[in-house]
């Protein structure tokens, strides 16, 4: 690759890292809230070094070299090498950078989360007390936790209403399913609840189930059945943060 295609090269990349952070929520689907701040100052950083290839290659318009206005050849190459040029593994980060630009990849969905153990819930040291009537708007985790966790037992008989995304399961079944992530989606792990009494929707689609818990297991422990018997299924639309924020482990 010559240098002149190189600064090209950096440039893309630049622009496309800012098109997905900086000019979009796009990055969202790769890493967590806190690190598109990262994300920007890289992209403003592969601009800025693209920029100053492309000057000192004299782009846009490439300087005339002396020694072809003499009617000199180019020199030779130094020790058999030619410093004219990049390594060819460079072309390498090209799709990447068009990817960004012209189609920014779907952050992770039910592909993954079929293929992975769902994951344990940290332990609670309490629970906030439910409102006395009324469906009960729960995160994931929380219910999960409130099931297993919870010797009050407060979810016994209360309808709740979850949010997630559809993941396909075995006969029929599927679960509604949130990804957690600690720094990116590269070590995304699963959440997901078995919903009951519903035909499943396309996968991948995310909804609003409105339901009860569904009986099994004991209540309260680590037995308890993470499923849910569904009223009501809402179509939402995808939310701007598609991942659950998984804390840091402890010591």
């Amino acid at each position: 690759m010559r240098r002149p295609l190189q600064a090209v090269l950096l440039v893309l990349l630049g622009a496309g890292v800012l098109r997905v952070s900086l000019f979009s929520d796009i990055g969202l689907r790769y890493v967590k809230q806190g690190l598109q701040p990262y994300l920007v100052a890289s992209g403003i950083a592969l601009c800025a070094l693209g920029a100053i290839g492309a000057l000192r290659d004299g782009l846009p318009f490439p300087a005339r070299r002396p020694g072809r206005d003499a009617g000199h050849e180019d020199p030779e190459p130094v020790h058999g090498h030619d410093h004219t040029r990049g390594p060819r593994v460079a072309w390498l980060l090209l799709p990447p950078a068009l990817a960004l630009l012209l189609y920014a990849p779907p952050a992770l969905g039910s592909y993954t989360a079929a293929r992975d153990s769902p994951q344990l819930v940290a332990e609670y040291e309490s629970f906030d007390t439910l409102p006395a009537r009324g469906p009960v708007p729960l995160s994931l985790t929380e219910f999960i936790a409130r099931v297993q966790q919870e010797e009050q037992q407060s979810l016994l008989g209360r309808t709740v209403v979850l949010q997630g995304f559809v993941t396909p399961g075995e006969d029929g079944t599927w679960d509604l399913t949130r990804l957690l992530i600690a720094c990116c989606a590269a070590d995304a792990q699963s959440l997901a609840v078995t919903v009951h009494g519903v035909t499943a929707p396309p996968a991948d689609t995310w909804v609003r189930v409105t339901g009860t818990w569904h009986p099994g297991g004991a209540l309260g422990s680590t037995s308890a059945a993470l499923a849910l018997d569904a009223i009501a299924v809402d179509r939402i639309p995808e939310p701007p943060l598609p991942y659950v924020d998984r804390p840091p482990a402890a010591g």
